[in-house]
């Protein structure tokens, strides 16, 4: 019979070392773009909305029990966020913390998009083969990008903390009732909704035309970051009232799976992260 050794730990180590090396170096190697050229961008409208949101309700029922078991930990990590943020006296940052959610939520979808793509082409589209071929050469350009969308979350955050400081801070409230009543029956309070709201559209648009399609372009592309940010950009500017159009039904659909203490958010991340894919299937050539 048969018997696998693993050698020696020396060599056993070396030959570890070596694969994490490639892995780091195909990681590495997918950030950039070898090939700057950008595919064709299409024209798109309400119709291709539309039919991109029915593809992602027909996979979300296809796959629901992979697509509950990929995203059940997401409405309890904005729960977990929601009761740090009431039991650390950081009342104000609660609603930005909510309102930032879809600052970061492409890289929370990046299964799904697989998962999208598998099924599409016949394959297994379960989410342990999903995640099982996000290797390093997609892997790099995810969490490159992610950084990037964590960088801007993190900016908001600030903008918001500062636009509280400077209305109806900087003295913290003792409670939710307090904060909220100050809020919607003061001048500043009114004055801390209309910047924070102004402020909050700028950094969502600018998050929207970047991730737009690179997120599934990375997925589905031997392409690097700097191609995929430029087509979805390009995207955006090429369709910029059907861009509009599907950030609207984005912040909308979250708004309503957050209401009930984000457990809403099982249906509706998978479904608009399904929809992204058939999107971009239909706006980028």
């Amino acid at each position: 019979m048969h018997r696998e050794t693993i050698g020696n730990p020396l060599s056993w180590s070396a030959q570890r070392l070596a694969k994490l090396g490639r892995s780091a170096g195909e990681a590495m190697d997918g950030i950039g773009s070898h090939d700057t050229t950008l595919p064709g961008i299409n024209d798109i409208g309400p119709r291709d909305i539309g039919a991109a949101l029915r593809r992602g309700i027909d996979d979300f029922a296809a796959l629901r029990t992979d697509v509950v078991i990929a995203v059940a930990l997401y409405p309890l990590i904005g729960f977990v966020i929601a009761a740090w943020a009431l039991n650390a006296g950081q009342l104000h940052l609660l609603f930005p913390l909510a309102a930032g959610f879809p600052l970061v939520g492409p890289v929370a979808a990046i299964g799904l998009y697989e998962m999208s793509r598998r099924r599409e082409q016949g394959e297994d589209a379960s989410w342990t083969a999903a995640l099982a071929t996000i290797t390093g050469r997609v892997l790099g350009p995810v969490l490159s990008l992610g950084c990037l969308l964590a960088a801007i979350f993190a900016l908001w955050l600030f903008a918001a903390h500062g636009i509280w400081a400077v209305t109806l801070g900087p003295e913290p409230y003792d409670s939710l009732s307090g904060f909220l009543r100050a809020t919607f029956t003061t001048s500043a309070g009114w004055m801390m909704i209309g910047i924070g709201c102004g402020v909050g559209f700028l950094f969502a648009a600018i998050v929207l035309c970047l991730s737009l399609v690179s997120f599934p372009m990375l997925i589905d592309r031997h392409v690097g970051v700097p191609v995929a940010l430029a087509t979805s950009l390009a995207v955006a500017r090429r369709n910029p009232g059907a861009t509009a159009l599907w950030g609207l039904i984005v912040a909308v659909s979250l708004v309503l799976g957050m209401i009930p203490l984000f457990v809403g958010l099982i249906v509706v991340l998978p479904v608009l992260g399904h929809a992204t894919w058939h999107l971009y299937r239909r706006a980028v050539a």
